[in-house]
């Protein structure tokens, strides 16, 4: 069964009464040289297990059957379910797990699942819940990789180089943690129905250790995302409003202490800069 080919999706849905639902954000791939593509990319191979997030009607589902020791796919539209059933019938190393992947205790479930197995991920994530699956996901050591389908004004975010302008805290907490690189993009003719904008897909490979050195991993991370608070505003500014109980003036004298611009904005700072910023206003703290 060709799970890219219009007649065959069409047919398919209607024979098990099936409605896109536009609040789940589905849309089914049409050519399949676009799973064929992702699967490859995810490295997967009989060592490994997989997890998939949304499998729709299965086609990366199916290519990563050929190629991984197992699958596990997790969807939350129950009414694909029966569709699954039958669509993946020919592959007895697929499991399709009903559930919502935000719910779920991921770690749990790849030592359950992937008993022996490499962990990895790799899906067509739903626009709406790229973030917090992702940061679910680098919050689960076990999964070494994922490669990952998304929005492409998203993928260009969390790839960007630090220290520019289309940086965020969540792209410098994603490379704190994994080695991140842009595959290709995915245009929306591809899909069924269209979306309005153009996917990507990317890779994460999760580093043998962090990027940069930190003492105190929660007080960096608040220092990080503090930077971004105020986002217009100047570093200064925006960490002041992320840390009351130190002095602005102290924040300002550490800025100017690990040599960064007194009216540079935190989209400007690399990790490092972060690192080093954040054990200077830690040692300020103590001072207090």
């Amino acid at each position: 069964m060709n799970l890219c080919d219009y007649n065959t999706i069409r047919d398919l849905l209607t024979r098990h009464g099936f409605h896109f639902s536009k609040s789940m954000g589905q849309n089914f791939l049409i050519d399949p040289e676009v799973p064929r593509r992702i699967a490859e990319a995810s490295g997967a191979d009989a060592g490994c297990g997989v997890l998939e997030i949304g499998p729709g009607i299965g086609p990366l589902t199916a290519e990563l059957a050929q190629r991984a020791g197992k699958v596990v796919a997790v969807e939350l539209d129950r009414a694909l379910l029966p569709v699954l059933a039958e669509t993946m019938a020919p592959y007895p190393n697929v499991e399709i797990v009903p559930g919502d992947v935000l719910k779920l205790d991921l770690a749990a479930l790849a030592a359950e699942k992937f008993s022996g197995l490499t962990p990895l991920v790799c899906a067509n994530l739903p626009y709406n819940i790229t973030s917090p699956v992702l940061e679910s996901l680098v919050e689960t050591p076990c999964f070494t990789a994922f490669t990952v389908m998304i929005q492409r004004e998203v993928a260009r975010r969390l790839c960007a180089p630090q220290g520019s302008s289309d940086g965020s805290s969540f792209s410098l907490f994603l490379q704190y943690h994994m080695e991140v690189e842009p595959l290709f993009d995915v245009p929306p003719e591809k899909f069924l129905p269209s979306p309005k904008v153009t996917s990507a897909v990317i890779r994460c490979v999760r580093r043998e250790r962090p990027a940069v050195d930190v003492e105190d991993e929660a007080f960096f991370f608040k220092v990080l995302r503090g930077g971004f608070l105020l986002r217009r505003k100047t570093l200064a500014n925006s960490l002041s409003a992320a840390l009351p109980n130190l002095p602005k003036e102290a924040i300002q004298r550490v800025i100017a202490q690990v040599g960064l611009p007194a009216d540079v904005r935190g989209e400007r700072l690399r990790l490092e800069d972060f690192a080093a910023l954040a054990a200077a206003l830690g040692r300020e703290g103590e001072g207090d």
